[in-house]
């Protein structure tokens, strides 16, 4: 071939699709050094950097060692006997009934929302996310071709299921929710989830409803009763990662509810794209679930003490909004004149913290936003126990850019 090499042709809706706003962000502290009285805090990513816990660890290493078959590939949708666990905690969490065949297992709750994005909407179809939107939804919508009919939220971070459905069109395939939610933190109400669940149903679309973080909702007992609706799998597709709970994050392990029908159709998905979820991982969360009640009851007693620290703080902080703070995750209001994007890098040099833009979770202005992606940030707060929370705060409070 003569002449300059040519690049190979690439899918343009990949070119089009933002790069992960995660890597993005590392890539803003690659090469600097942080001063020892002073290091880095990072507050980006929405993981649990500890190991699982001991026996969950042995459980899963003498499963690696003495069962032969955690080697081999297992059924597509997952293992049996964790499809059935799910199926019953959830069934008498839930007060409603679901039934092993009305859940799969996934690589994780991002193959959970790609597989079944897959089976409801193509290239020129519609789906709405409430603003700020979780951006590997986004992502995964751009690179299919799939409009996002973004729904604006106001100071209360909360989606009008109103709004929504002056959205729906023809096109239109599902809703897409998250609660507690990723960026905000913010618990949507049963009553309100009830209403998009009604809207869903009356349109004939879905509702998906994301529930990674619902280990850590404020509130004991079920955060709804969609699941008491026996017919709930008519509209009704569930999320869920085992990430978070029992720190599973490398081993991917996530699930789905849904309907036979549905999940025959996943099944073909992740067929083609990993066979099945990994085994090892499965066994873990099914140990978890078996014998880690307590533990993750202390896991969630430990997020909501760190989110009250972090709502005291922010109390006496001037110039700075807390507009939601709730799970992993706090949503603020900077009080700088300069757009979100360059606040996040800046703070990197100025104060030494690694937090995400609101421009990653939802347009600019120039895009049709409404100018809240601008003037927020995420703070991912897991991480960082009481005392680091407070050096958080702290640093918040002289910055000035």
């Amino acid at each position: 071939m003569t002449g300059a090499a040519r690049m190979q042709p690439i899918n343009p809706t990949y070119r089009r699709t933002f790069p992960p706003p995660v890597m993005e962000a590392r890539r803003w502290i690659e090469g600097k050094v942080f001063a020892p009285e002073k290091p880095l805090i990072m507050l980006s990513q929405a993981a649990p950097v500890d190991p699982p816990p001991a026996a969950l660890a042995r459980a899963m290493a003498d499963a690696l060692i003495e069962n032969p078959a955690s080697h081999l590939y297992g059924p597509v949708l997952g293992l049996p006997e964790l499809r059935a666990e799910l199926a019953a905690q959830w069934s008498d969490g839930y007060g409603g009934m679901v039934r092993p065949a009305q859940v799969a297992v996934t690589a994780g709750c991002n193959q959970a929302f790609t597989a079944v994005m897959s089976t409801l909407a193509g290239a020129g179809d519609a789906v709405i996310l409430p603003l700020p939107y979780y951006f590997n939804h986004k992502m995964w919508l751009d690179m299919e071709g799939v409009e996002t009919l973004a729904l604006p939220t106001g100071d209360d971070l909360l989606p009008d299921p109103e709004r929504a459905a002056a959205l729906i069109t023809p096109r239109t395939r599902a809703i897409v929710l998250i609660s507690p939610n990723n960026p905000t933190g913010v618990e949507y109400p049963p009553a309100l989830l009830g209403a998009f669940f009604d809207l869903a149903r009356t349109h004939g679309i879905a509702l998906i409803l994301d529930e990674t973080y619902r280990d850590f909702h404020s509130q004991p007992g079920a955060p709804h009763d969609l699941f008491k609706d026996p017919d709930w799998d008519d509209t009704l597709i569930h999320l869920y990662s085992f990430s978070k709970a029992y720190r599973l994050t490398g081993h991917r392990v996530g699930a789905i509810m849904a309907s036979e029908a549905r999940l025959a159709e996943v099944e073909k998905f992740l067929d083609t794209v990993a066979i099945c979820p990994p085994q090892v991982g499965q066994i873990g969360a099914l140990w978890g679930m078996r014998h880690l009640g307590q533990w993750l009851a202390g896991e969630r007693a430990e997020i909501l003490s760190r989110r009250d620290a972090l709502v005291a703080g922010f109390g006496g902080l001037e110039g700075w909004d807390l507009l939601g703070c709730g799970a992993y995750f706090a949503y603020v209001r900077h009080p700088f004149a300069k757009p979100s994007d360059i606040v996040a890098r800046e703070m990197v040099e100025a104060c030494a913290m690694l937090v995400l833009p609101g421009t990653m979770f939802g347009p600019r202005q120039t895009e049709g936003g409404t100018g809240q992606a601008e003037a927020t940030l995420r703070i991912a707060f897991a991480n960082a126990d009481r005392d680091g929370l407070a050096e958080v705060v702290g640093r918040l409070a002289t910055l000035d850019l």
